[in-house]
């Protein structure tokens, strides 16, 4: 065994990779404050090839240093937008005919391993704060809320390990990969 060269692997350039199909899927940053953290799910959603992310409230956008860090990149082949609230953004989805889950933990919660992204329909996957998790007014918003099943002493996952444990998921689910 060894490891693949960088010709090996064969990597798309970012112009080809911006009119290559992306899975139809969307990620919405609901007020992540580390910058960091955007850096990190910027690069998870290039690695799955999302259609988008939108960042909401006072998350972090590009460009900055301390994004790019992390994201390696993937800040300039990923598309993303900003909106000032996040209701709006989550509103807009929904009226676009996305099936909306926020990622976090509720007296309704659905875990992850039960959780059947809708077939021929686009997902929206809302991630919380760092801290507060999913704003209450875009948790009223949402379709459903998607639960990591954990079995240690914490009760949370950072959240660009969270985006993408349920990003791998749901695409396996919705057979993208």
């Amino acid at each position: 065994m060894r490891k693949l060269t960088m010709a090996e692997l064969n990597r798309a350039s970012v112009d080809d990779f911006k009119s290559t199909p992306k899975s139809p899927v969307v990620l919405v940053l609901d007020n992540v404050r580390s910058m960091h953290n955007v850096g990190a799910i910027f690069r998870t959603a290039d690695a799955f090839a999302l259609e988008k992310i939108y960042l909401c409230g006072y998350t972090p956008r590009p460009p900055h240093r301390e994004i790019t860090k992390t994201a390696l990149g993937s800040e300039e082949s990923m598309a993303w937008e900003y909106a000032a609230e996040t209701v709006t953004a989550v509103a807009a989805l929904k009226a676009a005919g996305y099936h909306v889950a926020a990622v976090e933990q509720t007296t309704g919660s659905v875990s992850l391993p039960q959780f059947r992204p809708e077939p021929g329909r686009p997902l929206a996957l809302v991630m919380g704060n760092e801290v507060f998790g999913v704003d209450d007014a875009v948790l009223a918003l949402c379709d459903v809320a998607v639960e990591i099943p954990q079995f240690g002493t914490k009760h949370s996952l950072n959240v660009g390990v969270a985006a993408g444990v349920v990003l791998w998921d749901a695409l396996v689910k919705l057979g993208v990969v």
